[in-house]
């Protein structure tokens, strides 16, 4: 491309030099997505700033599928979310950027409401301003605590009441409570959220995940991470990339899926597998790729960490339960996890919109893909605040305990741009998944036939 250093400028004055600065349509930056033959390089703007992120994207700290994500796109949103000190992240992408939005292009894409797009920027700037992204480090102790708590309690019923069939029930029990809740504050120190200090979020995340789970901090990160870019995006989001090998999901893509003839599974009857397929694999699938990502990128710390996790379990447990027993304990604990990590976990996402990336503004990106449980004491512990989907899709790295004071706001802005705001109870959320999935294959089936 032509630098167009002129475009929508004067002409200099006599005697000054302008800076070699290109300029660029919001067209042209469309066209550098990476997709397809006619170009694969990769751009995307920041604060109406033009970054070329073709040769970068691979040593991207967060991922390259994530940045990815927003090539050809404004990617303002976004990297203010994902960010928590901007400061340094900027000097190391001046050396990316290649120009700026001409000054007769607006600062929002004309697809987008730009009176949202405000708003939302003002809901940022009143979110620093309360103090609702710094965290309390005592209430997450208070988290790692009782998880240790249940953790000890586990073993410490075989070991003080004796082995029978009810305290093996009672401390399997325990410990699933302990791994679930493990699972939801590591999730908490992936998304930056528990200290100010982002290595420590990292050091205390290797801890959590890798010792007290036996699986791979950095994978979760990279694949999480992912998830928030684009929620339900088909080829972006990686949660839904079971679409359609395993299911058929959303009424576009299963509507797709019919009239191609695609019969990968009996779609029509989806509702009715989910409940042996998904959390009989979760889990399993997590160790695998774990395992496979720790090894690929030569992780050995975390090698380490998680071989603790497996080293501690046997040491404990073996005298009490034999290897066998325990052999058997640990996969039934996984299969429990999986249950319950998969039925919490999609209650906030399969129900909603899912689609290919139709390049909206985060707020709606958001509120479209999530929904909310409602607010209660056992909500919020059982789900590890995740009942709050929307607010924490919103702001990805606002500590959990400070959902509740911003998701008034939310709602207001929802409100003031006819946006809707979902939240239900509990058992509602477990419903719908099983509701959403029996519709898209019921839909599948009819565009399967009619094809």
């Amino acid at each position: 491309m032509v630098p167009q250093q002129e475009k929508g400028r004067g002409p200099p004055e006599p005697g000054v030099e302008l800076p070699s600065l290109r300029l660029f349509t919001w067209e042209e930056i469309s066209f550098h997505n990476g997709q397809g033959e006619a170009s694969r390089e990769r751009w995307l703007v920041i604060d109406r700033r033009v970054y070329d992120i073709t040769r970068f994207h691979k040593r991207h700290p967060g991922g390259s599928r994530v940045i990815c994500s927003y090539a050809g796109q404004d990617a303002t949103d976004p990297f203010i979310a994902f960010h928590i000190d901007k400061t340094p992240v900027k000097k190391h992408m001046k050396q990316l950027m290649i120009g700026e939005l001409a000054p007769d292009e607006p600062s929002f894409e004309p697809s987008k409401n730009k009176l949202l797009l405000e708003d939302f920027r003002e809901l940022q700037s009143t979110v620093e301003k309360m103090g609702l992204l710094k965290p309390n480090p005592l209430y997450f102790f208070v988290i790692l605590l009782h998880i240790l708590l249940l953790d000890v309690a586990g073993w410490f019923v075989l070991w003080y009441f004796g082995t029978s069939v009810t305290t093996f029930i009672i401390a399997t029990t325990l410990l699933l409570i302990a791994q679930s809740q493990a699972g939801w504050l590591q999730h908490d120190l992936g998304h930056l959220s528990v200290f100010s200090n982002t290595k420590w979020n990292h050091v205390v995340h290797e801890f959590v995940m890798c010792h007290l789970k036996g699986l791979s901090a950095n994978w979760w990160s990279l694949h999480h991470s992912q998830h928030h870019a684009k929620p339900n995006c088909f080829l972006k989001d990686p949660d839904i990339e079971m679409h359609p090998t395993v299911f058929s999901l959303g009424k576009s893509l299963s509507e797709e899926l019919g009239k191609q003839k695609k019969k990968y599974m009996p779609y029509n009857h989806q509702h009715k597998y989910f409940f042996i397929t998904m959390p009989l694999v979760v889990v399993p699938i997590f160790q695998i790729y774990s395992i496979y990502f720790i090894f690929q990128r030569k992780l050995w710390r975390e090698l380490s960490w998680s071989a603790t996790y497996f080293i501690r379990f046997f040491i404990t447990f073996v005298p009490l339960l034999g290897v066998k027993v325990v052999l058997g304990q640990l996969l039934l604990l996984n299969v429990l996890e999986s249950i319950l990590f998969t039925w919490i976990s999609q209650l906030n996402h399969i129900p909603m919109h899912i689609d290919y990336d139709g390049n909206m503004d985060w707020f709606s990106t958001q509120l479209l893909a999530t929904c909310n449980v409602n607010q209660s004491f056992f909500n919020d512990w059982v789900t590890g605040h995740l009942n709050f989907q929307i607010e924490h899709h919103l702001f990805p790295t606002m500590p959990r305990h400070n959902f509740w004071k911003v998701a008034p706001l939310v709602k207001s802005l929802c409100a003031k741009h006819n946006i809707e705001y979902q939240s239900k109870p509990l058992l509602s959320g477990f419903a719908d998944i099983v509701y959403s999935l029996k519709d898209s294959g019921e839909i599948w089936l009819e565009a399967f036939n009619h094809a």
